[in-house]
């Protein structure tokens, strides 16, 4: 019998359908965002299988990290002082949480995230420290020892991956039994929960993958070395570029995930030039599921009902200028 470790016993189909009414009911109006055809946008598409893309870049705080949000802090104290290391999304909608909940928050980024990330959630109020990727922990541990802050993390907790899951629940009401879903993956929280909440719903034929860029894989290293690891993450996808895979999101992954793909930073890049053409306003980190499915990394897709996660669309007008038209 293959031992189930304990984290993986508190994952179940009970926990996160609660986790998925608490986000849906939550007071930071997180909302149920469309899941369309391709083919209703402006732009043909020469891929031979049925696409739907789920628009997760019409989220509040323009992710879906304020669906993990959601559920961590209606399960935390409030008025409580956080801490928390973001490259930017789980961030925002950290910091939009903290306000709305009067919780004192302070948002750990590397210093590769883009300024006008740190300006979004010095905005609502959170402070900002940006340090080098490799040391986000370190400063993290400081203030949760000198300051007596409480850590929340930004992929790897129970909490959040649920949160996480009401996104693939959503995907079922629409497409009850999709074939295959692509979902972008940085240090695994999306991945892990949108995989938990289809595969516990009885979708057990469906494939899902997991898409991260080539110079931050640490999920895709993670599979390889059957233990998660980190590494020196660098992408134009900051988003997917955490110093390590989350042990908790790389057990669920191992579990219910078929496989973890690459793309390179070029292909990120056209992706979100191709999304802006169809009218769709998508961050490199968002367009990484787009991506694998333009580059032909999905295989077996030809004439399937294929679900593409667009996670977010929080890009500022001065980054679009480096995409090519």
């Amino acid at each position: 019998m293959v031992d189930v470790p304990l984290s993986m016993k508190a994952i179940t189909l009970d926990l996160l359908r609660d986790a998925r009414e608490t986000v849906r009911t939550s007071p930071l109006g997180v909302i149920n965002t469309p899941m369309i055809p391709w083919c209703q946008t402006t732009l043909p598409l020469n891929i031979p299988c049925n696409i739907h893309i789920k628009l997760e870049n019409m989220q509040r705080t323009g992710s879906f990290k304020i669906r993990g949000v959601a559920n961590q802090f209606a399960r935390r104290p409030k008025g409580a002082h956080f801490v928390t290391m973001s490259a930017g999304n789980y961030g925002k909608s950290f910091a939009y949480a903290s306000k709305h909940y009067g919780s004192k928050g302070k948002v750990v980024m590397p210093e590769t995230a883009p300024v006008s990330r740190s300006t979004l959630i010095q905005n609502f109020g959170c402070e900002v420290e940006r340090v080098p990727t490799t040391c986000l922990m370190n400063v993290v541990n400081r203030c949760v020892q000198e300051e007596n802050m409480t850590f929340l993390h930004s992929y790897d907790d129970l909490d959040l991956i649920a949160g996480h899951a009401s996104l693939g629940f959503e995907v079922l009401e629409v497409m009850p039994q999709p074939d295959v879903v692509v979902v972008c993956c940085g240090g695994g929280g999306l991945l892990a929960g949108v995989a938990a909440a289809i595969k516990l719903a009885g979708c057990e034929k469906t494939r899902i993958y997991g898409v991260e860029p080539e110079g931050a894989c640490t999920m895709y290293k993670s599979f390889i070395e059957k233990k998660p690891i980190g590494m020196d993450s660098k992408s134009i996808a900051s988003g997917l570029a955490p110093p390590f895979a989350g042990t908790l999101p790389y057990e669920l992954c191992q579990r219910y995930v078929e496989e973890i793909v690459l793309v390179s930073d070029e292909e990120i890049k056209a992706a979100v030039s191709t999304l802006y053409r169809a009218g769709l306003l998508v961050e490199p980190s968002g367009s990484a599921a787009f991506a694998a499915i333009a580059n032909d990394r999905i295989p077996d897709i030809a004439g399937r009902n294929v679900v593409v996660i667009l996670s977010g669309g929080n890009i500022g007008k001065d980054e679009l200028t480096n995409f090519p038209d």
